[in-house]
């Protein structure tokens, strides 16, 4: 029960991220974040805002649905393959995480609160699967 509970949080986690990026994918953010002035808006017409001509968002939709998927085939089915590749996900993604956060707070000077959600939900999910500990 123990081992799925840890992967019940990531699941939480993970859809809360894929909400965010599904957000930010679909509504256009002066909507979303109410206005041209937020640092919601300003993140999103900055030069970071994609990565090989592609919105970072729907990077985020994918991975999320992914991360989604296996962890929901992991709990139904546990396989140490799968662990691994949940684990991965989230390795890579809590590094373009601290580099998007380092973004928003040191060269853009401008936070968006669904970026942050995804960003500190990533590395949140990080810390639960590496120190929830399983029986």
């Amino acid at each position: 029960m123990n081992h799925k509970k840890k992967y019940i949080i990531l699941l939480i986690i993970f859809i809360l991220c894929f909400i965010a990026s599904a957000i930010l994918s679909f509504i256009p953010p002066e909507e979303a974040c109410g206005g041209s002035e937020t640092g919601c808006y300003i993140v999103s017409q900055s030069e970071y805002a994609q990565t090989i001509g592609i919105n970072n968002c729907y990077f985020g939709l994918i991975a999320f649905s992914v991360l989604i998927i296996l962890t929901i085939c992991h709990v139904l089915k546990p396989k140490k393959y799968k662990k691994q590749l949940i684990l991965l996900g989230l390795i890579i993604g809590s590094i373009f995480a601290l580099y998007f956060i380092y973004l928003q707070l040191i060269v853009i000077k401008a936070c968006c609160q669904f970026c942050m959600v995804v960003d500190i939900g990533t590395l949140l999910g990080l810390a639960v699967f590496l120190f929830w500990k399983e029986k």
